[in-house]
């Protein structure tokens, strides 16, 4: 579901599923057809970059959308069982860099 912003012209033709909403003459929201889940995300992004990390870089940036994208996915949940959650994700696993 996107609005009728230039750059999503012919996304139709990869997703069959398409929806579009024209914000410009005041259309938000037709059936089910919106984009206020992928705001509200952008909105949480938004802020967490703006107020507590301040500056990301591009090499970086698939991981904070991956924080990001766990903390939006386990919203529902209470801390504690994110928190279990986060600890089962990384069981197992290491993060390393490459040096350049």
């Amino acid at each position: 579901m996107t609005d009728e912003f230039g750059g999503y012209k012919g996304i139709g033709d990869d997703f069959v599923e398409h929806g579009q909403v024209a914000h410009s003459r005041g259309e938000y929201v037709r059936g089910k057809i919106h984009t206020n889940t992928i705001e509200g995300y952008f909105s949480i992004v938004k802020r967490a970059l703006n107020g507590i990390f301040h500056h990301v870089g591009p090499q970086h940036l698939k991981r904070y959308i991956g924080e990001f994208d766990f903390k939006y996915n386990n919203r529902k949940i209470s801390d504690t069982e994110r928190t279990i959650a986060a600890l089962k994700g990384i069981a197992g696993k290491r993060l390393t860099y490459t040096t350049i």
